[in-house]
């Protein structure tokens, strides 16, 4: 009798899901953000790309401190108020870290708010100074910066270009002019002023009134900062109008998107980009891993990968996803990853960096 009686309580306890229901594992919330729609999303879509196989990769191992990862992936489209409503979206889900976000004009604001809500943030390729600069304890990179870069750009300008007319564009953006402004200030110092300095409408599809004042100036260099798919009409444009003219860009072009706009006119287009992630020997099993899945991880994808991967080891090793213990362990260690060894200095900026030179030939990008 007492068997019977027990054995309907399990069955009616099943019946209302009490028994049939194995516990939920705790998981932790992590983000990615960038720009999964609009004119950059081929750099949103590398960023989810790189965050999604960390995570696989992660979990795959037992997760972070016991518990699996769940990763929410916010679409800023590279607009600033977008960029905020993401951060207080993945605030009000109680996120934890995110990786994100591209756009340098997305992260600076999304900053503010994680710093508030006590939420990590390494982004992997925005590269505005001021991020990192004016940023809180909470605010890192796995990218460098435009002051790195543009240094690197305007000094091999100022001895490649020397007494050749040069001019420098850019979109206003906070990237886009920030980098181009550094690499003037980089030019100037190397004993070449710019011939024209001039700023451009993102979003157009009409570049023929820049073009052809630079054409009319005689113009031999085009420095732009600003993103690929502009750069590509820029370039297509000037071609168009006869102009033999070298090009020159940032990081912002290291994406297949760019020769599928400037079409053959993009030949020989320079750009500045780190080492290439892909050949690196701590990448190599990774990039299999994505190569399995016909992905190409260019550009910014391992840099996104490295982002939730040194986090995870900060948090393994802080005994904790506390944001303010996991940035003080990021800022003291020396973490491998993907891309190598990472280290921080104390505003969250990697401690080396290295931008060398890349030319566009024949529909792809490789190192001078």
């Amino acid at each position: 009798m007492m068997k019977r009686t027990l054995f309907a309580g399990v069955a009616a306890l099943a019946l209302f899901g009490v028994v049939a229901a194995a516990p939920a594992q705790a998981q932790i919330k992590i983000g990615t953000a960038g720009p999964i729609t609009g004119s950059n999303a081929t750099f949103g879509a590398q960023l989810k790309a790189g965050a999604e196989q960390a995570v696989a990769d992660i979990n795959a191992k037992g997760g972070v401190l016991g518990k699996k990862l769940e990763l929410s992936v916010g679409d800023d489209a590279c607009d600033p108020k977008q960029a905020v409503s993401v951060a207080n979206k993945f605030a009000a889900d109680k996120v934890v870290f995110v990786a994100g976000h591209f756009c340098s004009s997305s992260s600076i604001p999304a900053s503010k708010v994680y710093l508030e809500e006590g939420i990590l943030q390494i982004t992997p390729a925005s590269t505005n100074p001021k991020l990192t600069d004016e940023g809180g304890w909470n605010t890192f990179r796995t990218c460098g910066r435009d002051d790195q870069q543009g240094a690197v750009a305007g000094a091999y300008i100022a001895k490649e270009f020397k007494n050749r007319k040069v001019a420098i564009l850019h979109d206003n953006t906070a990237y886009g002019k920030g980098l181009a402004d550094e690499t003037k200030k980089s030019m100037n110092k190397g004993g070449v002023k710019e011939a024209l300095y001039s700023a451009y409408v993102p979003g157009e599809r009409d570049y023929s009134a820049i073009v052809s004042r630079m054409k009319q100036a005689g113009i031999e260099l085009i420095y732009i900062g600003g993103y690929h798919t502009e750069t590509g009409l820029i370039i297509k444009q000037a071609r168009q109008q006869g102009m033999n003219v070298s090009v020159m860009g940032g990081d912002a072009l290291v994406t297949n998107e760019f020769w599928q706009i400037s079409g053959e006119q993009g030949e020989g287009t320079m750009m500045t980009f780190p080492s290439d992630p892909r050949r690196r020997p701590t990448a190599q099993a990774v990039v299999k891993e994505f190569a399995a899945k016909k992905i190409d991880p260019e550009g910014y994808v391992l840099y996104s990968y490295a982002a939730v991967e040194i986090w995870a080891k900060a948090a393994e090793k802080a005994g904790t996803t506390d944001a303010k213990k996991v940035a003080e362990v990021l800022k003291a260690g020396k973490w491998d990853s993907v891309l190598g060894p990472i280290s921080y200095d104390k505003k969250g900026d990697v401690t080396v960096s290295d931008y060398v030179f890349y030319i566009w030939h024949n529909g792809t990008y490789a190192e001078m």
